[in-house]
C-alpha cells in the first residue's frame, strides 16, 4: 500500500562492502516489493569504503540467510551497493535495478583516497580503521567477548573481564599476522556487553592495511581468546553462525582446531567469487593482491 502512486524508488545509502551490514537486505526487500508493485528502483551508487581489490572470508549457507547476510557472498565482497544489488536481484529472478554510476572511482581505492569527507556509516563504525577490522572483529558479537561496543574504538578493542591483556597481546602477536599488531589495554564499555565493568584485552593497530586479512584476524582473535578464557568464553551460537555463514566455523574455533584448513577453504571460495562477480562489476577492477 505504501507504494501506491509511486513511479520510482531512489536508493541513496552508504554501504560498506561487508556481508554483515544490513543495508543490502533492506534494499533487496525494496526491490522485491517494487517488483510486485511494478515500481522502478534506481540506486545512487557510493564508494565501497574498503579497497575492493580484496575479496575474503567464507560464503553463506542458505539456511543462515538473515538481515546480516542476505545472499551467499564472501564476508568482504568488494562490491558497491549498486553492484551487489544487481547481482542479488539477478540471482533471485527479480528486475535488476538501475544504477547511477560514480565517476572517477576505481575498485582499488580506499575511502580516504576519494577526497570525500568521512561520515560514519553506523554509530559503531566511527573510524575507517574500525571499519577495516570489522569484517573479522564483528564475529566477536557471536561470543561473550566485548568487541568494543560502548567505547570510542569499537572493533579495534577486544576484551573481557576475565582476560589478562598482556597475555592476550603476546599470544596474538606470536601468530605473526600480516598488517596488524596488538597492544595490551583495559577498557570499560559504557553499554553493550560488560557495561560498566573493566575488561582486560587488546587494541588492534593496523600496520599495513594493504596486506591485512581482517577476516583471518577475527578468527585468530577468537582462537586466542578461547585458549586464554577456559569456560568463561561462551558462544551465542545462532548469532555467531549467522555472521560466520557456516556452523563449521564455530566448530573449528570451539574445538581449538588448526585454522589453516578453514582459511584455505575461505581463500578458495573468495577466489571463485571474484570470477562469479565479474559480469556485475560497474567500475575498473584490480588484480588480486591476496588470494592464493
Amino acid at each position: 500500500a505504501m507504494l501506491a502512486g509511486i513511479d520510482t524508488i531512489v536508493v541513496d545509502l552508504q554501504d560498506i562492502g561487508v556481508r554483515y551490514f544490513t543495508y543490502p537486505a533492506t534494499v533487496l526487500g525494496v526491490v522485491e516489493a517494487a517488483a510486485a508493485a511494478d515500481v522502478a528502483v534506481v540506486i545512487l551508487d557510493r564508494p565501497a569504503p574498503l579497497s575492493g581489490a580484496l575479496v575474503e572470508g567464507g560464503g553463506l549457507r542458505p539456511e543462515l540467510r538473515s538481515l546480516v547476510g542476505v545472499h551467499d557472498v564472501p564476508i568482504r565482497h568488494g562490491l558497491t551497493l549498486g553492484e551487489l544489488a544487481r547481482l542479488v536481484a539477478a540471482a533471485r529472478g527479480l528486475p535488476v535495478p538501475a544504477v547511477v554510476r560514480m565517476e572517477g572511482w576505481s575498485r582499488a581505492a580506499w575511502y580516504d583516497g576519494t577526497g570525500l569527507p568521512w561520515i560514519p556509516p553506523s554509530p559503531n563504525l566511527p573510524t575507517l580503521d574500525g571499519l577495516t577490522l570489522y569484517p573479522g572483529a564483528c564475529l566477536l558479537e557471536g561470543t561473550t567477548l566485548s568487541e568494543g561496543r560502548g567505547t570510542t574504538r569499537p572493533f579495534e578493542l577486544v576484551g573481557a573481564p576475565w582476560l589478562d591483556g598482556r597475555r592476550f597481546a603476546e599470544a596474538f602477536n606470536e601468530r605473526g599476522l600480516a598488517g596488524v599488531r596488538a597492544r595490551p589495554t583495559t577498557f570499560v564499555p559504557t553499554f553493550s556487553k560488560h557495561a560498566g565493568v573493566a575488561c582486560g584485552g587488546i587494541q588492534l593497530h593496523l600496520t599495513d592495511r594493504a596486506v591485512l586479512r581482517p577476516t583471518e584476524v577475527g578468527l585468530a582473535v577468537v582462537a586466542v581468546a578461547r585458549e586464554l578464557s577456559g569456560a568463561h568464553l561462551q558462544w551465542r551460537e545462532a548469532a555467531f553462525d549467522r555472521l560466520a555463514g557456516d556452523p563449521a566455523v564455530r566448530d573449528t574455533l570451539a574445538g581449538g582446531a588448526d585454522l589453516a584448513p578453514l582459511i584455505g577453504r575461505w581463500r578458495a571460495s573468495a577466489a571463485a567469487f571474484r570470477r562469479e562477480r565479474e559480469p556485475w562489476l560497474l567500475y575498473p577492477s584490480a588484480e588480486p593482491t591476496t588470494v592464493s
